[in-house]
């Protein structure tokens, strides 16, 4: 009782029967009225003379005085009319409504007949005016007889058949359609049952929802958080086997060094010692950068968001660089367009992305190469960005270039191209303060990252 197919089918099957009883009683109740009614018409007997014969009436005596008289004298004829064996009486009014004639005997003589059944009498004409009104039966006469109500009978039969049939045929078409509308939605509860079994490929196939457009829509959003969170399943797995390699390294150098240390093969000497912290160093480092990156993309980073000048940012972020900038003989500039309003940012992790997008470009750029720090306000906010004339990005690798554990250039090492996380910790902490990172890179031609922030206003970018 509690599957949707079988609610649907029981409410067709009430709204069927409901309908089928209304229609079968309407229609049986408005035949036998309009039947009864044709039988007791005035037309139906004025075929017998009754009419002529009341008119001439009138017309000789001038009066519905003897009235009976006439029209006893054209019975003969009335009975061959339509139906003979069960005539309805005759009675007569005057122009007023008063009743002067009852075929059925005198105890209404005088009275005024009921407006009703004198306004579904026939009108008695002469010279132009209504003189009387002739009517077909009285008002507690049935006009049916046996032939009759056999009619009746079979005719109310035949629409009760009628209406057991069209009960039939909404069961099934409530069957049909309440199966029609359940499917989709059993099509997608087995997609997300298997799915919950860690089935992460399963999907709902559009094309037996595609009929319902609700259901597809249910169908589709199904499928796209199937993609994320086959997405993120993935991302997870990644991000544990990447943590444990960039782990495995320095723990393996540890443990070599000490292990010699021990088994006396390296002399127990500060250069031993201090390469064992520098690998603990790098260890707490990676650890941090982990923790770090986790808090930021679940929005848990705390920001002290303010007004910030970055123009002083970017200035004190190549001070920062410019011891390491003349011993990897790069040139290090800065270019500040002028009228920059204040950034909404916060100023520590305005820094930290500086620091490890210039990082980056430091590890790319060669001797004699240029990195450029600029900074321009656009109509949508400041725009910062980095740019060094290193060996570029291949395209195919720019949609991940932001990824955890991301090297472009496999033959990199840890301690060389860094752990892979500068990146995707900058991309973070700039969504995280309201902004936007991208990168345009070309082989051979250098890159430049770039980072939109939310300004304190946005005033038209100086020509």
């Amino acid at each position: 009782m509690n599957r949707l197919w079988v609610r649907l089918t029981l409410a067709f099957l009430l709204v069927t029967l409901l309908m089928a009883a209304f229609v079968a009683v309407a229609i049986t109740w408005s035949a036998s009225r309009q039947f009864r009614g044709y039988l007791a018409q005035p037309g139906v007997f004025a075929r017998g003379g009754a009419l002529d014969v009341l008119e001439a009436h009138y017309e000789a005596y001038g009066s519905w005085a003897g009235v009976g008289d006439s029209l006893r004298a054209v019975r003969p004829r009335l009975r061959r009319g339509a139906f003979p064996k069960h005539r309805p009486p005759l009675l007569v009014t005057d122009a007023q409504g008063r009743i002067v004639y009852d075929e059925a005997g005198r105890q209404r003589i005088g009275q005024m007949l009921d407006p009703i059944a004198l306004a579904s009498a026939q009108p008695v004409v002469v010279s132009d005016a209504v003189v009387g009104y002739v009517l077909a039966g009285s008002p507690d006469f049935d006009p049916l007889g046996p032939l009759e109500r056999r009619f009746l009978s079979d005719l109310q039969g035949s629409i009760a058949l009628i209406a057991l049939v069209g009960v039939g045929l909404g069961i099934v078409a409530g069957l049909f359609v309440s199966r029609s509308l359940s499917k989709p939605l059993t099509v997608v509860a087995q997609a997300a049952h298997a799915f919950a079994q860690r089935d992460w490929s399963q999907r709902v196939p559009l094309k037996a929802t595609a009929h319902i457009a609700e259901v597809a829509e249910v169908a589709q959003a199904f499928n796209r958080m199937a993609d994320s969170l086959q997405q993120a399943e993935a991302q997870r797995r990644n991000l544990m086997a990447d943590v444990a390699h960039e782990l495995r390294t320095p723990l393996t150098v540890i443990q070599g060094s000490l292990r010699a240390l021990l088994d006396g093969v390296h002399p127990l000497q500060m250069k031993e010692i201090a390469a064992v912290y520098d690998e603990t160093r790098l260890l707490a480092r990676l650890v941090e950068d982990v923790r770090e990156l986790a808090l930021a993309e679940a929005h848990q980073l705390p920001m002290a968001i303010r007004p910030v000048d970055v123009g002083a940012a970017l200035r004190a972020t190549a001070e920062r660089f410019a011891a390491a900038a003349d011993a990897q003989q790069v040139a290090l500039g800065v270019s500040i367009s002028e009228g920059i309003p204040p950034a909404q940012a916060d100023p520590d992790r305005l820094a930290q992305v500086l620091h490890n997008l210039v990082s980056n470009a430091f590890r790319h750029t060669p001797p004699g190469g240029q990195i450029t720090l600029s900074a321009e306000a656009l109509a949508d906010g400041v725009r910062v960005s980095v740019r060094d004339t290193g060996e570029g990005i291949a395209e195919e690798d720019l949609p991940r270039v932001f990824d955890r554990f991301y090297r472009s250039d496999r033959s990199r090492s840890r301690s060389t191209g860094g752990a892979g996380l500068g990146l995707a910790i900058a991309k973070s902490l700039v969504e995280n303060m309201g902004g936007r990172i991208g990168v345009e890179s070309r082989l051979g031609q250098g890159s430049e990252f770039w980072f939109m922030l939310p300004a304190l206003d946005h005033p038209k970018p100086s020509s």
